[in-house]
């Protein structure tokens, strides 16, 4: 038993050397750290910067497509060959402009058949009003004769029932001439249709062809695209916002416009529609914005960057990015003192971060702040102001 005894004692005093071995450790370590490092009462290098005061936005630039804010594509209403096509790609085309014809001798020929056959109509028509007439003067002779007593009642019956079919033919004569007259109509609808036309209602009265798909000599049916006809003036911008940006926009902002094409220049442009709803797939909404374009340089198709102004505060407390620390969860500055060789700790509020630039709240900020060197601060730090910010202070 004795010899257990004697192990178990030289188990624990080998346990407390180890404790007091890594004890001064750390004590020697935290020595070091005063000596060289964070928290000393050391003389600290620092770089500082002034704290602006004025207006900050924020920005944000999105990128999208332009697209044209009206287009629609041209179709005959008839079958038929081509036998001119007047407009071009890249043409512009007027509102009521025919842009085809095709050929039109068959509607020509059934116009001629139709007027024909309202013609015939008419004459039948005449036929049978004269008729009608003849039978009313042959059943009023009868009336009289029957007064003196010369006619029967017989030969008036007669007569009346001659009569009142020649007036039925009247009306039937009559419903032909207003089917051949609407058979005339539609021939000459159909020849109408051999001219087409690009028609459009609201917008710019002149548009551009973006595609022609069909040339002279061709057959196209009913409906089949000709030319697909878009307005260049204005554009749509269209991209797309997250949750956190949406709140932020409505309808009539501002926005500037950019494009690889036209590198270091700007186009005007606002809001114009919002979605009220966001896509379940990518949790963004669409975005329209219009862009003016009289000179047509911008074209739909094109990839843009469209930057908004979101936010804008008048006047408020600006430092460089790099000024920001975070000690124990809190953002923060270290501002020089008054007496220009110390540094106080400053709780702020980060709001708006315009590039290298951020708008803070907080209070008695001072005029400067320590942009290098807080690594090694503590509040109440001694600084030695050094580089270029410090000849600027001075």
């Amino acid at each position: 038993m004795l010899p257990q005894r004697w192990t178990s004692l030289a188990l624990v005093l080998l346990i407390a050397a180890a404790l007091a071995v890594l004890l001064t450790q750390r004590l020697l370590d935290s020595d070091a750290q005063n000596k060289t490092g964070f928290g000393s009462d050391r003389t600290v290098p620092v770089e500082v910067a002034a704290i602006e005061h004025g207006p900050i936005e924020l920005r944000r630039t999105f990128t999208g497509t332009l697209d044209a804010r009206a287009e629609f594509v041209v179709a005959p209403k008839i079958a038929g060959r081509i036998a001119d096509m007047t407009v071009d790609l890249a043409d512009t085309v007027t509102r009521g402009q025919v842009v085809a014809r095709l050929d039109n001798a068959e509607y020509l020929q059934a116009v001629t058949q139709a007027e024909a056959d309202l013609a015939v109509a008419r004459a039948n028509l005449a036929e049978a009003s004269s008729q009608l007439t003849i039978a009313e003067r042959e059943l009023q002779r009868l009336d009289k004769l029957r007064e003196r007593g010369v006619s029967s009642e017989s030969q008036r019956d007669l007569a009346k029932a001659d009569q009142l079919a020649k007036q039925a033919h009247l009306e039937v004569t009559r419903a032909q001439v207003t089917r051949a007259q609407a058979a005339l109509e539609t021939a000459r609808i159909r020849l109408g249709y051999t001219e087409v036309s690009a028609d459009w209602t609201g917008g710019s009265d002149s548009r551009q062809v973006a595609e022609r798909y069909l040339d002279e000599g061709g057959t196209v049916a009913a409906n089949a695209p000709l030319l697909r006809i878009v307005e260049l003036d204005p554009l749509i911008a269209v991209f797309f916002v997250t949750e956190r940006d949406y709140a932020l926009l409505h309808a009539g902002q501002r926005a500037t416009l950019s494009t690889d094409t036209y590198p270091g220049e700007l186009f005007p442009g606002e809001i114009a529609r919002i979605a009220p709803v966001f896509r379940s797939s990518t949790r963004q909404a669409r975005v329209e914005a219009r862009v003016d374009n009289p000179d047509l340089r911008l074209k739909p198709g094109m990839f843009a960057r469209i930057t908004l102004v979101l936010k804008r505060v008048a006047d408020t407390s600006i430092v460089p990015e790099q000024a920001l620390v975070t000690r124990d969860g809190h953002s923060g500055l270290f501002v020089i003192a008054e007496d220009g060789a110390s540094v106080a700790w400053r709780d702020v509020t980060v709001g708006i971060r315009q590039g290298s630039r951020v708008q803070v709240d907080g209070e008695n900020l001072g005029s400067r702040v320590v942009v290098l060197g807080q690594q090694l601060l503590k509040d109440g730090s001694r600084i030695a102001i050094v580089g270029a910010a410090e000849a600027v202070a001075r």
